[in-house]
């Protein structure tokens, strides 16, 4: 990169200063890893002097695999006439949460496919046997939540606002895959728009739910794609500081259709913490940036601490999404707790909105 280019962009990034988008581009084609690595480090240690890394104890239940979205790169999907498609009981919730509880787990991240025969009502009753364990609902994504609106032609607002009574303490921010209408419209014509995502996440936070973050990269998007995607993520929390952390991964395309139509490679763990670095440089108004260990394996997440990020994600008790694209990495508390020590932070458990535990 360009001396006097890198000097001026990081001149502004160490004294507090925003990125353009046309500084995000520069850095994106002439950056290499050790600059964009240093300028992510000094942001994060500029937001977390503390060296500490957080981590939360929880479990993904996706409550059914029933969906009619047919995501182009979605492995774990079933469609609706598929007889081998489930959808949870209440005592199977139940298990599942008190084993959870046993290990310390303080929330639930609740996602499931868009299924065409479940009520309002039926995710309402959902909710409030679930509440009566005391776990923290982490749940129910934008396509999730535009899904029960259509189902029950009710708005947004009045959805969230039922949820909420409910139960529902926060929403995650699956879904989001890539925030531009041309990579929607060709990989999951059938999910929720870009702006209509956003208008979830801006109700919610109006509401007063935080919720999280996301972007998968690495398949069909171009740069200027994932740009738009930060942008409009990065344009919200300055309206409504309801995001608690960005959690950006890459695709994973095995086992998934999109890869049998198109030449997609894998992102390397280069590739990764390219896009970390310049997330966390970008993003200056999210006091949280999220290791994506489940993607990466344990080493690349470790790194992750020194390009940007802060917090270790979950333990995972389970995760099923990821696993139906043939990646399963798996770690326990007290693993996460050593890889953190190991890179030389401190780990600390949390809660959803990062207040510590203990």
């Amino acid at each position: 990169m360009q001396e006097k280019v890198f000097k001026d962009i990081s001149d502004k990034v160490l004294s507090g200063g925003r990125i353009g988008d046309e500084e995000f581009l520069d850095l994106h084609e002439n950056g290499d890893l050790y600059q964009l690595g240093f300028l992510a480090n000094a942001v994060r240690e500029k937001l977390h002097p503390e060296k500490l890394v957080t981590y939360v104890i929880d479990r993904n239940i996706n409550y059914t695999d029933i969906c009619t979205s047919a995501c182009k790169f979605c492995a774990f999907f079933k469609a609706p006439e598929d007889k081998d498609g489930y959808l949870l009981t209440k005592d199977e919730l139940a298990q599942k949460i008190r084993e959870t509880q046993d290990l310390g787990g303080t929330q639930i991240l609740l996602q499931g496919g868009l299924h065409p025969d479940l009520s309002l009502e039926y995710y309402e009753d959902m909710l409030r046997f679930m509440k009566e364990t005391g776990i923290h609902i982490h749940g129910f994504s934008p396509p999730e939540v535009c899904h029960f609106a259509e189902l029950s032609k009710l708005s947004i607002a009045e959805v969230i606002k039922r949820l909420i009574a409910a139960g529902l303490d926060s929403i995650p921010g699956g879904g989001a895959e890539i925030l531009s209408d041309r990579v929607r419209q060709s990989t999951a014509p059938r999910k929720c728009n870009a702006d209509q995502w956003i208008e979830v996440m801006e109700v919610a936070h109006n509401q007063g739910l935080r919720t999280t973050a996301t972007m998968m990269f690495g398949h069909i998007e171009t740069v200027e794609e994932r740009l738009e995607h930060l942008h409009r993520l990065r344009e919200l929390q300055d309206r409504s500081k309801g995001f608690t952390a960005f959690i950006p991964w890459p695709f994973q395309p095995d086992n998934t259709a999109l890869v049998e139509q198109s030449e997609i490679e894998k992102t390397t763990g280069y590739g990764y913490l390219r896009m970390l670095s310049l997330s966390r440089i970008y993003l200056d108004n999210f006091d949280n940036v999220q290791a994506s260990w489940v993607t990466q394996g344990p080493k690349i997440a470790q790194l992750s601490l020194y390009f940007g990020a802060n917090d270790f994600g979950s333990t995972m008790i389970e995760e099923n999404v990821v696993a139906a694209a043939g990646v399963s990495f798996r770690l326990t508390e007290q693993e996460i707790k050593r890889l953190v020590t190991d890179a030389g932070f401190e780990p600390r458990q949390r809660l959803m909105d990062y207040t510590l535990v203990g």
